[in-house]
């Protein structure tokens, strides 16, 4: 199976709480991590503050997530480990590749991520017309932009 696209590495962890404030003692307080921005939107129910790790093209982002209203959906805060992003080199032909081996997109397509890159979601949960998902885990796939590419390529060809 030819696969058109890489997986280049971790683009992201997002953790979901009722309070940001309490991730970011552990997370900032005392891990130490920067914030390097912050991202609310009212249709995806949440309020985030952007966290980093690492730099340059191998930099994690750590997203710490609340709700905006505990009560509506998604519901950012009931699964602690909300979702792991990962790096994708060329995510429209991922999308493409991936939708026709039977894997589950979530709703919403491809969009601007809170970072600003573009991104989409795999479904947690799998149905009969595309039975391959997450198996109860939230992954989004992040289109990396080209410095990072080339900084996974240059990785891999020093292997």
């Amino acid at each position: 199976m030819t696969r058109p696209f890489k997986v280049l590495g971790i683009q992201q962890i997002a953790i979901g709480g009722p309070s940001k404030q309490r991730l970011k003692t552990l997370w900032v307080d005392m891990l130490g991590l920067e914030v390097t921005g912050n991202f609310v939107s009212e249709r995806e129910n949440v309020d985030e503050d952007i966290c980093a790790m690492g730099a340059g093209a191998f930099k994690v982002e750590v997203d710490l997530m609340q709700p905006i209203d505990e009560n509506k959906k998604p519901a950012v805060h009931t699964t602690p480990l909300n979702h792991v992003g990962l790096w994708i080199d060329d995510l429209p032909k991922a999308v493409e590749w991936l939708s026709a081996q039977g894997v589950r997109f979530a709703p919403g397509g491809v969009r601007k991520g809170a970072a600003g890159f573009d991104i989409c979601f795999l479904h947690p949960k799998g149905n009969e017309e595309f039975p391959i998902s997450g198996e109860g885990v939230l992954i989004e796939l992040v289109q990396a932009p080209v410095a990072v590419v080339e900084a996974f390529n240059a990785l891999s060809a020093n292997r």
